[in-house]
């Protein structure tokens, strides 16, 4: 049995802890390969940083992952234009933004940012990182919509995560808001 076939069989029997240790790996491999990419060195990679990362694909993103496309799947079936710009529409108002609200507050408390210090981040840097989201999000979306059956949707969402989670992990980095 391939590889393919192995995790095409751990869907249909584990759905969610499948889905999780997707989203758990490559959320946590994606943070990894962000930080090489601006630090250069292997040696400097924060691996605590890292494992957070991982932890939320783990626990957060691939649960939430499994019941969004599911939903969306139920009350949404077709795979039409009308029904795919549908999906689109309502993931880009409520699924990125809540994941990525998410991503931020859970990132910013476990560095030990205060509540004040969590409100003036997200205050800052959400709307950037949404409206940096809508150049990429909405084709990643409707492919995954039109092209992808409702149970790999999730896989595919966390593929196209990868590059997207450098992105946000770059965000979720710099340094802490200063408000006034």
């Amino acid at each position: 049995m391939g590889l393919l076939s192995w995790y095409l069989k751990m869907l249909d029997l584990r759905p969610i802890i499948t889905k999780s240790i997707s989203a758990g790996l490559i959320y946590g491999f994606a943070d990894l390969t962000a930080q090489s990419m601006t630090s250069g060195a292997f040696s400097s990679l924060d691996w605590i940083r890292a494992l957070r990362v991982a932890i939320f694909g783990l626990l957060f993103l691939g649960p939430v992952q499994h019941a969004w496309f599911n939903l969306l799947g139920r009350i949404l079936p077709k795979r039409d234009m009308s029904t795919t710009f549908k999906k689109l529409i309502v993931g880009q108002i409520f699924y990125g933004p809540t994941c990525t609200a998410v991503f931020f507050t859970y990132n910013a408390f476990l560095q030990g940012e205060s509540g004040k210090e969590i409100a003036l981040r997200l205050k800052r840097d959400l709307l950037p990182t949404l409206t940096g989201g809508l150049m990429y999000w909405p084709v990643c979306d409707f492919f995954t919509y039109k092209v992808i059956p409702v149970h790999l949707q999730p896989l595919m969402n966390s593929s196209f995560s990868f590059m997207w989670t450098i992105y946000l992990t770059y965000m979720a980095s710099l340094e802490k808001a200063i408000g006034a």
